[in-house]
């Protein structure tokens, strides 16, 4: 069974050779995992999990033990993780040697669903996607917005001033309503 899992590491190739350590419990390392940020976690398609069954992924760095990332599942059968906040005692370094490598290790345990959905992971290593990206571009409009609020005057306590140039703040407002509109509409527009 270790064969339908695989993992991908950036500028590597795919590894699919997990080992087993039980029927339920599965891990392959990561060798040189220094500069790795982000990992790839997912099902080959070679085989589903039984029904009602997902897989917990951790993360093992050498100096911290095993981490939550996340989970997969038949209906979830791939996932990002940020790993990079989880690498810590990374910046010891051995003194004896040219250069120190840590080798990671991710595993994945076959679980109950239900057991899946009451798990938390680590916070700093939440999967990537698409809702967070929109919850983070959301909030960048309303900061930007506050900012350019906080310097508003109304056109009577305005002080003439040649060299500068002033943007009436219903336009800002305007930019605002539109951007998130298109975020709720698209969250991916901005790439097109």
């Amino acid at each position: 069974m270790t064969d339908i899992f695989g993992v991908i590491v950036a500028g590597r190739l795919v590894q699919t050779n997990l080992t087993a350590v039980s029927e339920t419990k599965y891990f392959i390392e990561i060798p040189n995992a220094d500069d790795v940020n982000h990992i790839v976690v997912f099902m080959t398609g070679s085989t589903p999990f039984p029904a009602g069954m997902g897989g917990a992924v951790y993360f093992c760095w050498p100096e911290s033990g095993w981490s939550l990332l996340g989970f997969i599942s038949n209906e979830k059968p791939s996932a990002i993780f940020k790993i990079s906040g989880l690498k810590t005692g990374a910046d010891v370094t051995n003194p004896f040697a040219a250069h120190s490598t840590h080798v990671a290790q991710i595993g994945i345990s076959i679980e109950q669903a239900s057991e899946l959905a009451s798990l938390t992971p680590v916070a700093s290593t939440s999967p990537s996607n698409v809702a967070s990206y929109t919850e983070f571009a959301q909030r960048m409009i309303e900061n930007f917005f506050n900012f350019v609020t906080s310097f508003a005057l109304p056109q009577s306590q305005m002080t003439p001033q040649p060299n500068e140039t002033f943007v009436p703040l219903s336009a800002v407002d305007q930019w605002c309503k539109n951007t998130k509109r298109k975020m709720d509409a698209n969250p991916n527009w901005w790439k097109k």
